[in-house]
């Protein structure tokens, strides 16, 4: 059901105008052998003929042109559609970048109202001046141009004043379509439209509170503050909040305007070479990175004084991301695997991480691997797309039962961004030639015995608030060992793998708690035992408990077969 009363009316009502636009479009193949396309066969007699301009376009231009006639909140679903590579073809997911978030603005007397109920204030005394006339327009908001009373030059970003309500509704029948797809359509599994949905819902949450938005930039402009490479404009907190953000105006040129670059003599291989590192950073030194990296957000300083090493300025932070320490260890691996061609390596990654179940074979995951990876390293390094890589890498591995977080997907989508960029700037960037001493320069550091330990005296409280617990608890361990009254809870996927890894699966819990004992003696050595020989700066005795740990802990890792 899509819904009841006048709302469902509504609904029922915006259903038709989608079927309508998708037959006129000739897209109802999507919905082949699903009971929408019975319902849409009811409409083609009410539906003008295709155009034959039209009907002699591919799949995925005819898919754009619907999703823009239907309005900018599937323009949105189509721009985060094409991120989802795993899920949709190619050559739909490259005519959906070409998706222009631009539509009519709304009236600049409604901005001017929206703004003074989100501050509390009248316009002339939060603003020393504020244009009605927008410099920009978005589906979501649109910018205008502002100054303070301390002479500061802003800008203004004001949420559309009816597009909560607007989204909540298309979301809803977003939400009944996919279920019926999901429901009907022999390719469900694959297509799966309700995570799609999810997907989409969440990140225009995210869009819809400027806040939040706000509060990205800050962060990021803190990581990157004094940077010659990478600028963020100061966020105004005392006229924002959750459906108006101001900031700080700033100046530049898209990043795809080459002419304007040119005409500069900004040297764009450098600045291509910039951008790559920048991304990386912020993944991986960061662990936050801009996720909506296309060249309408990323501009270049045009300050004369930093003509010679130009920096990029980053805008729009509605969407940012972060990886779980355990992905973002494991994905760095896996670049550095690549670009090693360790097929070996990459598929064990893809064990241990928990992408993929630990009962698949490692020889045909690697073979697999290699079949995806090896074609590429016949081209030119020039020619190689780490991004395309890697998808293609997530794609053959769904064979294999893949569990991917959000957080990866949005990681791909950027990083076809941020080579897009690169490559509009460059044509023969060298992405692996740039990358892999950045990535190898930051993990060295990430993974220090230096930066171990300032973690561990960092997290010192929290184990300290623990370790009195810890001889009960082996204690309590070893006793059910010992009386056999041990309980385990395992998951019905593992059972096949059981009869062979049980022994070596206690061998290794065992070898864990001896590991992190041995590494609590040593940090409480360390921060407490100022009177010992000391090595390096820190006490003897701690050296010996943590190598001691660290061979207990080395000892437990599991092995993949």
């Amino acid at each position: 059901m899509i819904g009841g009363g006048i709302n469902g009316v509504r609904a029922t009502l915006r259903a038709s105008r989608i079927g309508r636009v998708l037959i006129r479009y000739r897209l109802e193949v999507l919905l082949d052998g699903t009971p929408a396309e019975r319902w849409l066969n009811l409409l083609r007699p009410f539906v003008p003929r295709v155009p034959q301009a039209i009907a002699e376009k591919s799949r995925g231009a005819r898919l754009r042109l619907a999703l823009q006639e239907l309005g900018p909140i599937f323009v949105k679903f189509g721009q985060i559609l094409s991120t989802r590579r795993d899920l949709i073809p190619h050559d739909v997911a490259e005519e959906l970048t070409l998706l222009q978030d631009k539509v009519k603005p709304f009236d600049g007397e409604t901005a001017r109202r929206i703004v003074e109920d989100a501050l509390g204030m009248k316009i002339d005394d939060a603003y020393a001046s504020f244009n009605v006339e927008p410099l920009a327009s978005a589906s979501i908001a649109q910018v205008h141009e502002a100054t303070l009373h301390d002479g500061r030059e802003v800008v203004v970003k004001v949420l559309r004043p009816t597009i909560a309500a607007q989204i909540a509704a298309d979301i809803a029948l977003l939400k009944s379509l996919a279920a019926l797809v999901d429901a009907a359509h022999p390719n469900a599994d694959k297509i799966r439209p309700k995570e799609v949905v999810a997907e989409i819902e969440t990140t225009l949450a995210a869009e819809l509170d400027l806040q939040r938005e706000g509060a990205n930039a800050s962060l990021m402009r803190r990581n990157w503050l004094d940077s010659a490479d990478f600028y963020v404009p100061e966020i105004v907190w005392s006229h924002s909040g959750e459906r108006v953000l101001t900031m700080e105006r700033v100046h530049g040129i898209p990043s795809d305007d080459i002419a304007k670059l040119d005409a500069l003599g900004i040297d764009r291989r450098a600045l291509a070479a910039k951008g790559v590192r920048v991304f990386y950073t912020q993944v991986f030194r960061d662990n936050f990175f801009h996720a909506d990296a296309h060249a309408g957000n990323i501009w270049v300083d045009v300050d004369p004084a930093r003509r010679d090493n130009p920096r990029f300025i980053g805008l729009d932070y509605g969407i940012v991301g972060q990886l779980s320490a355990q992905d973002q260890y494991y994905l760095a691996e896996n670049f550095m695997a690549i670009f090693n061609k360790d097929y070996r390596r990459i598929a064990e990654l893809h064990v241990e991480a928990g992408w993929i179940p630990v009962g698949v074979r490692i020889d045909e995951l690697e073979a697999a691997v290699r079949s995806v990876c090896e074609p590429y390293f016949t081209r030119p390094l020039s020619e190689i797309s780490l991004a395309e890589v890697l998808v293609k890498l997530f794609r053959t591995a769904q064979k294999y039962q893949l569990t991917l977080q959000p957080q990866l997907i949005l990681l791909q989508k950027t990083l076809l961004n941020i080579e897009g960029v690169g490559r509009q700037l460059d044509p023969q960037l060298d992405i692996w030639a740039v990358a892999k001493p950045v990535l190898e320069k930051i993990l060295i550091k990430r993974y220090s015995p230096f930066n171990v330990l300032r973690e561990l005296r960092k997290r010192m409280p929290e184990i300290m608030t623990h370790t009195p617990d810890m001889p009960r608890l082996v204690h309590a361990w070893l006793k059910q060992h010992t009386e056999g009254t041990h309980e385990m809870s395992i998951r019905s996927r593992d059972l096949a793998d059981l009869a062979h890894s049980l022994r070596a699966l206690q061998r290794r819990t065992v070898y864990a708690i001896l590991g992190a004992a041995l590494f609590i003696v040593s940090a409480v050595t360390y921060c407490l035992d100022a009177n010992a020989p000391k090595f390096l700066l820190v006490p003897v005795p701690a050296w010996i408990a943590a190598l001691g740990g660290l061979w207990a802990i080395i000892a437990a890792w599991p092995r993949s077969k």
